[in-house]
C-alpha cells in the first residue's frame, strides 16, 4: 500500500495496526501526523514450521503480530517535488490564518503530488461559494488548521496563488473543533464534534 496521507487523516483502528513513525493514536484510532506516503510493514514470521496445538487459544492478536503502519515524506521523486500548481489544478491545503476578507493557506498537495515546498494561497471571500457571495463570512467557512480541497483559479501575485472552493466538491475535508477533537460533517455548512455534540460552521466539501 503506497498512498498519500495528510495530517490528521484516519489511517485505521489501533486493533488492526501498530503505530509507526509519523502516526499517533487518538480514541483507539491511528492518525497521520505528517504529510507523506503511507507504508504498511507486515510482522516478521517466526522461523520453523508452526506447531499444532489442541489447546483452545484466545484469538486476540498480540501487538507483535499486527502490521505496522507509518507515514514518511520519502518516496516522492525529485521530478514530483518540482511540480508547481497551475490554473485548474485541484489542491489540498491547510488554513494558516483567516481575516474578514480571506483565508491564507499553505498548499500541501497538487493533484496526487506531495509538494516539497509549501506554496501560499488565498481563498478570497468572493471565491468561497458560487451563490449568495455577499452573505459569505470567512470565519463561518474556515478555521486555522482545517484541511481544504480547492481549485487554483489564478496564479495571483508573486506571493500567493488564488484558490476557489465554489464547487460543491470543494471545501473543508478535515476539521478539528475548538476542543481539539476531530469532527465529522453533517451537511454542506456544518461540522460536529462527536465528543461534545457541538456544531461549528464550515464550507463543507461533498460528499458529506
Amino acid at each position: 500500500m503506497s498512498t498519500l496521507a495528510i495530517p490528521g487523516q484516519l489511517l485505521g483502528p489501533a486493533s488492526k495496526f501498530q503505530p509507526g513513525p509519523g502516526t499517533h493514536i487518538h480514541e483507539s484510532n491511528l492518525y497521520s501526523s505528517l504529510l507523506g506516503t503511507i507504508h504498511i510493514t507486515q510482522p516478521a514470521k517466526a522461523p520453523g514450521p508452526a506447531k499444532r496445538l489442541n489447546k483452545i487459544i484466545n484469538p486476540t492478536t498480540t501487538p507483535a503480530e499486527l502490521p505496522t503502519i507509518s507515514v514518511s515524506r520519502t518516496g516522492v521523486s525529485e521530478k514530483q517535488r518540482e511540480t508547481l500548481p497551475e490554473v485548474g489544478n485541484v489542491v489540498l491545503c491547510r488554513v494558516i490564518r483567516i481575516t474578514p476578507r480571506q483565508a491564507v493557506v499553505a498548499i500541501l498537495i497538487c493533484g496526487d503530488t506531495v509538494l516539497d515546498a509549501e506554496w501560499q494561497g488565498l481563498i478570497r471571500v468572493q471565491d468561497v461559494r458560487a451563490t449568495e457571495k455577499d452573505r459569505v463570512k470567512i470565519y463561518e467557512s474556515f478555521r486555522p488548521g482545517d484541511i481544504v480541497r480547492a481549485e487554483v483559479i489564478s496564479l495571483g501575485d508573486q506571493a500567493n496563488y488564488y484558490l476557489s472552493t465554489a464547487r460543491n466538491e470543494l471545501g473543508v475535508i478535515i476539521a478539528s473543533s475548538e476542543a481539539g477533537n476531530a469532527m465529522y460533517p453533517v451537511n454542506w455548512k456544518e461540522y460536529r464534534d462527536p465528543e461534545t455534540g457541538l456544531s461549528e460552521p464550515r464550507k463543507v466539501a461533498k460528499p458529506y
